[in-house]
């Protein structure tokens, strides 16, 4: 489920123009809209995030471009997911955090922390779930950078890990990487992640307990509804609606899937792609009739339809009458029951 939040390119343009790179021609030859960069509430594909990556370092001849992307990113790409870390109890329950609900910024990434054999020692180590990949190194680097700034900012901006598992050669001198990390680099390693103090990870934090509370249980709601594949697809199906030309094989590009493999696994979670995408639509139109003013001809084509008359059709079969009397019965006021003014009156 090869999909992340736009934040993953948080900054991305910037750099590559610094670094005398075209960031706009990099991102179409990778498959990501430029205006979805940085975006959190946009998936886009996370293929195309590390051919973006492993691309810029290649064009702009910048081998540490993962490491100084990284620089200029930190946990606020994480939306909700680092908002709940940031107001944990302890170091060790933020990465708890990480490790329940990372789906919730991408599915293809997951972590846990581990005990060592050696007593008061932990391994951090990050998957990243691409099926059919290339190498992305780079993207390993980023991933590896980020992870030290969250570090950094929860203990303290000067803190280093024990060491730093790099699972491939190293891209520039060793001691590039040991002055970046702070740590002995431990290269071509079977796993990406860092060995940590447990003393470290029972730091505390500036706990907040409501807000901890109001975020988990948002993001238990989220990834609880949205953490299988046809979540990927739902997103994907949402942002391109208004093209008006959304297919099962337009759906399983962006995916990096065959169509018959995406339909296969939509089957296993109980659905169809045309049941999806007419979900999607009701949801949307249910939205934006019920809540906001937009035009029944700008709703027609925010639904990918050709004509009103299909959009017509269609609310008359969700919601039992047309758009415009379903936008009027949501939009009165509830009614108090009858003799409850009298009983009040009593």
């Amino acid at each position: 489920m090869s999909v992340v939040r736009g934040t993953s390119l948080s900054h991305y343009p910037q750099l590559v123009r610094e670094l005398g790179g075209d960031p706009v021609a990099l991102l179409r030859a990778a498959g990501i809209r430029p205006q979805d960069v940085g975006r959190y509430d946009l998936f886009i594909p996370f293929r195309g995030v590390a051919t973006a990556v492993e691309s810029a370092a290649i064009v702009t001849a910048t081998p540490d471009f993962g490491r100084r992307l990284a620089d200029h990113q930190g946990i606020e790409i994480l939306g909700p997911v680092g908002v709940a870390a940031r107001t944990a109890a302890t170091v060790g329950d933020a990465f708890t955090i990480f490790e329940n609900f990372m789906a919730a910024y991408s599915p293809a990434i997951s972590t846990t922390v581990t005990p060592l054999d050696r007593p008061g020692r932990a391994f951090f180590e990050f998957r990243l779930s691409i099926d059919g990949s290339p190498p992305i190194p780079q993207s390993i680097e980023l991933t590896l950078g980020v992870t030290l700034r969250v570090l950094r900012l929860m203990i303290g901006s000067d803190y280093a890990p024990l060491d730093v598992h790099v699972p491939h050669e190293p891209l520039t001198t060793e001691k590039d990487y040991f002055r970046y990390f702070g740590c002995t680099p431990r290269f071509s390693a079977s796993k990406a992640g860092f060995t940590l103090r447990t003393t470290d990870l029972a730091q505390p934090l500036n706990h907040d307990r409501l807000a901890n509370e109001a975020v988990v249980q948002y993001l238990k709601l989220i990834t609880a509804h949205d953490s299988g594949f046809a979540a990927s697809a739902r997103t994907m199906v949402r942002q391109l609606l208004p093209t008006g030309s959304v297919t099962l094989e337009l759906i399983a590009a962006q995916l990096n899937l065959h169509p018959r493999a995406l339909q296969r696994r939509l089957t296993a979670e109980g659905v169809t792609f045309g049941a999806l995408l007419d979900e999607v639509r009701r949801d949307a139109a249910e939205h934006y009739l019920r809540d906001t003013n937009m035009t029944l001809s700008h709703l027609t084509r925010e639904l990918g339809y050709a004509e009103q008359s299909v959009l017509t059709r269609s609310c008359r079969r969700w919601f039992g009458t047309g758009p415009a009397d379903f936008r009027r019965s949501a939009a009165e006021p509830i009614q108090p029951p009858a003799g409850t003014a009298a009983d009040r009156a009593r």
